[in-house]
């Protein structure tokens, strides 16, 4: 019995379908509420046109400036008056002219040192323009001795080419050429003289290339001895180198 005083009463159920509706209700409120706002928030703003007919007020002027005031002159300064001169004027005296200070005549000692300086300094140039003439008559007479020499070595070239001349000239009489020559070939003989003109030797220094050439301007030399003297005999010399070619006349 006491078990059963004590024991809690029975609970009822809930309404669960109420509760559900109610929920379904509260949902479907929500999403309405929240797809109208965007929507809303979403459309584009009505455009509103206004037209002023009145201008716009001008604007307030700019305040004026007031110039200062210039500063005030300087007071003026009076000249002083001139003082007038007197009628009489007392006339000066001329001052005297300075008298010219005679000139300091220098110590006679500067005097003979000054006469002995311009003396050393005239010799001096007397003995530079002596040397000078002595290296001009140097000169002069080296370039004289030089065309003298040259003269003379033109003139002993010339007179030893016509020497050569009347030598290769009675030679060339004497060579009997042969007939199969080809061209102008050159042969060079040095000839060994005696004052007298006559042949002591004959050197061949250079062929021709024709074995006939070579031979008879060998004997034509040894044939021609004596062979013709310088007009000079101090042209005179021991040896001479003879060029011929067979077409040289």
């Amino acid at each position: 019995m006491v078990a059963e005083a004590l024991a809690f009463p029975e609970r009822r159920e809930p309404a669960l379908l109420r509760a559900f509706i109610l929920a379904a209700l509260m949902h479907a409120l929500l999403f309405s509420i929240m797809f109208f706002g965007v929507r809303f928030q979403s459309r584009a703003p009505d455009t509103v046109e206004v037209e002023l007919w009145e201008p716009p007020p001008p604007a307030p002027p700019a305040p004026e400036v007031k110039p200062e005031p210039p500063p005030p002159p300087p007071p003026k300064v009076e000249a002083p008056k001139p003082v007038p001169k007197p009628d009489i004027a007392v006339a000066k005296k001329p001052e005297p002219k300075p008298k010219p200070k005679p000139k300091a005549e220098p110590p006679k000692r500067d005097r003979e040192l000054e006469k002995r300086m311009q003396k050393q300094m005239q010799e001096q140039l007397a003995m530079e323009q002596k040397a000078v003439e002595q290296q001009n008559e140097q000169r002069k007479e080296r370039e004289l001795k030089a065309l003298i020499a040259k003269r003379e070595a033109d003139a002993r070239s010339r007179a030893l080419a016509a020497w050569q001349d009347k030598i290769r000239g009675k030679i060339r009489g004497n060579i009997i050429l042969p007939r199969d020559i080809p061209g102008n070939p050159e042969a060079i003989y040095v000839v060994s003289l005696l004052p007298t003109g006559e042949v002591l030797s004959v050197t061949q220094r250079r062929s021709s290339g024709h074995a006939g050439y070579d031979e008879a301007v060998y004997r034509a030399i040894l044939k021609s001895s004596p062979l013709p003297k310088p007009d000079n005999p101090a042209l005179f010399e021991r040896q001479l180198e003879l060029r011929f070619r067979p077409l040289d006349k």
